[in-house]
């Protein structure tokens, strides 16, 4: 066993009472809120943390970035069923959902990993995502037109955020347009995985279905898409079995659309919050991709991302044990003041912006250029075109309560 990272945890004191357990305050409505408090305090008192459920909760930038790196800390789906099972979770619908969308990208580790993403990558080009630019900015557009044309107020996630990702993905795969009203419905049952199982397997199983569908076309009539793509690659020596090819297929349709919308929709609130920053952005619309990246690190929408202690090994002064979970939290290192100058402050001319919310390691998100993208154009064309953009007058913000995702269930806006 080797160690990484460096630092003191809290530890328990013999004949004491238990210290109070930081991570159940980020169950709380105040967390949901706003989760960044939170996190500070636990990155001072606590920054390798155990909870009373013994899941550890990483809090500290230096020790997530390495944990990412780290192969003892898995990514496997069946290690991960069976630490959940030993936590005394149901996981028995969940179980069918991970079971039916097979060995996937997102939930193995090195080799298979290696191998599939390989595949993917060479299928997913930085080269065809910036094709899409032209098309991410017509869809925008369209989106804009019909948001003002409907009335000076609207629900920026409703009307811009969710669909455009949708009809995105729909373009870069292929989809033909009778199709797509479907395709949406799917989107959004998704969308809402780990809040309604059922509607979300039977969803799957009706998309899988499509897709199988949609595979054999592109088999008997290739065609310029991402599908088609996949497909050729069955022709090389590593190739995808059919499984893996429905299941990447799947995935790459499916992973990227909540965290587009999202990093959308806190984006445009954050700008909001802080008109100097807005106004920066308007005289100097060349900053969009750098404010992208801000925005990312600002408010982060992956707050926290799973993995299962494969081998022992120590972090920060604390012992994780074969089985158990951690739980890395981007968010929290997105604001870390080790790693980031005042890191409450939202600066998009911000230097050396290395921050987490996309991952790191091997399991760096591969949608996540594809995310910038949509979000450069989504935003930046939000900023140009509304000059009188704000926050309707008397709106209420309600964050989903998921305490891993930062997810807006709405944004109302005016202009």
């Amino acid at each position: 066993m080797t160690s990484i990272g460096t630092g003191d945890g809290a530890r328990g004191t013999a004949g004491l009472a238990p210290p109070h357990d930081l991570a159940a305050d980020l169950f709380t409505p105040e967390a949901r809120r706003d989760p960044y408090p939170f996190y500070a305090r636990m990155r001072r008192e606590s920054p390798v943390h155990r909870s009373a459920q013994g899941i550890w909760y990483l809090t500290r930038y230096t020790d997530v970035e390495t944990a990412l790196g780290d192969l003892r800390l898995s990514n496997d789906r069946d290690r991960m069923t069976r630490a959940y099972e030993a936590l005394g979770g149901d996981l028995k619908a969940f179980s069918r959902l991970t079971d039916r969308l097979g060995r996937v990208m997102t939930n193995t580790d090195p080799p298979d990993h290696a191998r599939l993403r390989k595949l993917a990558n060479r299928a997913f080009t930085a080269r065809r995502v910036e094709a899409l630019r032209d098309g991410v900015q017509r869809i925008v557009d369209r989106l804009i037109d019909q948001a003002v044309e409907a009335g000076p107020t609207t629900d920026l996630i409703e009307a811009v955020a969710a669909p455009m990702p949708m009809s995105v993905t729909c373009e870069l795969f292929g989809i033909p347009p009778e199709d797509r009203p479907q395709v949406e419905v799917w989107f959004r049952r998704f969308g809402r995985l780990g809040e309604d199982i059922d509607k979300s397997e039977e969803a799957i199983e009706q998309y899988e279905e499509y897709l199988a569908g949609l595979v054999r076309r592109r088999r008997a009539h290739p065609g310029d898409d991402l599908i088609s793509a996949l497909v050729a690659t069955q022709a090389q020596d590593d190739r995808l079995s059919d499984s893996e090819l429905l299941s990447t297929c799947f995935v790459l349709i499916t992973a990227g659309g909540e965290t587009t919308t999202h990093l959308i929709g806190n984006g445009t609130l954050a700008l909001l919050r802080h008109p100097d920053q807005l106004a920066r952005l308007r005289a100097d619309p060349g900053l969009i991709r750098a404010a992208v990246e801000e925005l990312a690190r600002y408010d982060t929408v992956t707050q926290a991302i799973v993995r299962v202690v494969a081998e022992d090994l120590e972090i920060g002064g604390q012992l994780l044990r074969e089985g158990e979970l951690a739980y890395l939290f981007l968010g929290a290192t997105n604001r870390d003041p080790e790693r980031f100058e005042d890191p409450d402050r939202l600066d998009l001319t911000r230097p050396g912006n290395r921050h987490l919310g996309f991952g790191h390691g091997p399991h760096f998100c591969l949608g996540g250029p594809l995310a910038k993208l949509q979000a450069e154009v989504a935003i930046g064309t939000l900023v140009r075109r509304l000059p009188a953009l704000r926050l309707a007058d008397g709106s209420t913000l309600d964050w989903r309560p998921n305490p891993l995702q930062r997810r807006l269930s709405a944004l109302p806006i005016t202009y």
